[in-house]
């Protein structure tokens, strides 16, 4: 359990010394959660040696939300203020994610029909 902590916890720690030496405007656990991806790809990493503090840590994500939750009642004034901007804003992106990943679904999903070969006459 210990190794499978280190492991996470070093590409969490990998990521932040990519974003401290290179200054990308990401967040340094997405640059980890991309290092550790790659390495389950790449065969770095076995699946085995993550995977039970992994199902830990998803089973308890609600108790990750606490604390960002709780830090949105600082700012109900800047909330109320600029709700009506909020909400078109997440109102327009997700109709814009939703379609973008329709189409891409249906580019990518036609190739991978056409490519079968039971679906070529």
């Amino acid at each position: 359990m210990i190794r499978q902590l280190a492991i996470i916890c070093g590409c969490l720690a990998a990521g932040e010394f990519i974003i401290w030496l290179t200054g990308i405007p990401l967040p340094s656990s997405i640059v980890g959660m991309i290092i550790l991806t790659l390495s389950l790809k790449l065969g770095i990493v076995k699946l085995e040696w993550v995977q039970n503090v992994s199902e830990v840590l998803v089973s308890n994500i609600g108790f990750f939300f606490v604390p960002p939750g709780v830090a949105v009642m600082l700012y109900f004034d800047v909330i109320k203020a600029e709700f009506w901007p909020i909400v078109t804003a997440t109102v327009v992106s997700t109709i814009l994610v939703l379609a973008v990943t329709g189409w891409v679904h249906q580019l990518f999903g036609k190739k991978d029909f056409e490519n079968k070969p039971e679906n070529k006459a």
